[in-house]
């Protein structure tokens, strides 16, 4: 494997605590914009903040019809069964977000997920499904797809279900995910991690027309698993946090 041009960030997210201190601005981050549903625009090396919330698909559509984004009001997430999880990762480096599932069960907030950001210029990300009584999804690529600096989409890509093969613990779900039976996860009872990875990377130009390189990157390195490469990381960052 060649070494990646660029490094990779691991962001350790557990509810209720973010794994890097928004308060604190890096001498290159010129982005002041901190809450997710605020409007701004970037260039390369500014931090940027965005959201994923956990509900259930129905929860993300405005009578039933119109998906709307976290942050719109009209959707009420705060007095349904909701949970949101924020980052603010660095423009163009491919970072890998995880949420730590030892105490935080999908399935019992709806089992989707919603990636979202902005707020007059709103942008969210397709439902995707996380878990089920049944089923649950581990691993993800989430492209952050920006024009002029301005995020104008999030989305999800899928790579098939290559990586169950020959591994009897995984199973392919509507040809486009693997998923682990979620009986066997930790929080509920078995022996398996299932704490979400997101592999995120950036695509299209920053506020001064640079080209954001990274969502290339991830294509070149989409045949190994960033969240296999960083889990002892992840592992112990989670045991440093429990002292």
């Amino acid at each position: 494997m060649a070494t990646p041009t660029r490094s990779i960030k691991l962001f350790l997210y557990t509810l209720g605590m973010l794994s890097c201190c928004l308060s604190a601005v890096k001498s290159d981050d010129n982005n002041h914009a901190f809450s997710p549903c605020q409007d701004t625009t970037v260039q390369v090396k500014d931090g940027f903040s965005f959201g994923i919330s956990f509900a259930s698909r129905a929860a993300f559509f405005y009578n039933s019809s119109l998906q709307l984004s976290p942050c719109d009001r009209r959707l009420s997430l705060n007095s349904q069964n909701s949970q949101i999880a924020l980052f603010r990762p660095k423009v163009d480096e491919i970072s890998l977000l995880t949420i730590n599932t030892s105490s935080f069960s999908p399935d019992n907030y709806g089992g989707y997920m919603v990636a979202f950001a902005g707020r007059k210029y709103a942008a969210r990300s397709l439902p995707a499904f996380v878990a089920n009584s049944t089923y649950t999804v581990t691993s993800f690529t989430l492209v952050l797809e920006f024009k002029k600096g301005r995020l104008q989409n999030l989305y999800w890509k899928r790579d098939g279900c290559a990586k169950c093969s020959g591994n009897s613990r995984l199973v392919c779900l509507n040809n486009q995910d693997c998923a682990i039976r979620t009986p066997n996860c930790i929080n509920h009872g078995g022996n398996v991690d299932c704490s979400l990875g997101i592999q995120l990377a950036f695509s299209g130009t920053d506020k001064h027309l640079s080209v954001l390189n990274s969502w290339y990157e991830v294509e070149n390195l989409r045949q190994y698993s960033l969240y296999g490469l960083y889990s002892n990381l992840r592992d112990s960052i989670n045991k440093y946090i429990t002292l």
